[in-house]
């Protein structure tokens, strides 16, 4: 059967926050963000667009968030560097990495979050990890069609597929299992806490 709405797991993450009150959804959310920060200084300098540990980060909390905490937590990440914190990648911060060349990148990552936790919802997550993989990939696909997209407005489409999206795409494939291989081995420590 090929419809994407099978039966998931009753609970698709081993966080189980959607069960958890409110209080403790926001200090998800918190932390969230701080993961954010920290993962967005885990980079690469390339041009015109820095590789970073962002994606990872991303597509994780949506992952394990879903896709509305996990879109919430995205949009107070962003939030907090339209504000000026140092939370984005080389610590930058403010309105200028939103119309630069990382502008299309930084508008996919809740959009990433909403694709991957709601693939995760619906099975997609650490508990079968090859649609684990494949929702990953499906989420780093998104980011690089939105910043090639605005970055060929600013240089042109070959130089934007050939400077901001190429490059990306062995990274996009190590990420992708990283972020599988760290939701099954969640699961699985949950299974045999469970258990024990």
């Amino acid at each position: 059967m090929s419809d994407l709405s099978y039966a998931a797991p009753a609970r698709f993450s081993p966080l189980d926050l959607q069960a958890r009150p409110a209080l403790v959804q926001l200090g998800a959310v918190v932390l969230g963000t701080l993961a954010l920060a920290i993962a967005s200084q885990i980079s690469v300098p390339m041009l015109p667009v820095p590789m970073t540990m962002q994606t990872l980060a991303v597509i994780l909390i949506g992952a394990l968030y879903g896709w509305r905490l996990g879109a919430l937590t995205i949009l107070a990440w962003l939030g907090e560097a339209a504000l000026g914190l140092p939370v984005l990648a080389n610590g930058s911060g403010g309105l200028v990495p939103f119309m630069g060349p990382t502008a299309g990148y930084l508008a996919s990552f809740p959009f990433v979050a909403v694709l991957v936790g709601w693939l995760a919802e619906r099975g997609w997550n650490g508990s079968r990890p090859a649609l684990a993989f494949a929702s990953m990939l499906l989420g780093h696909a998104l980011c690089l069609l939105f910043g090639g997209l605005w970055l060929a407005t600013l240089i042109g489409p070959e130089k934007a597929m050939l400077a901001g999206v190429v490059p990306f795409l062995l990274g996009t494939l190590v990420k992708s299992g990283l972020g599988a291989a760290i939701l099954m081995a969640l699961v699985r420590r949950t299974n045999k806490a469970e258990q024990a």
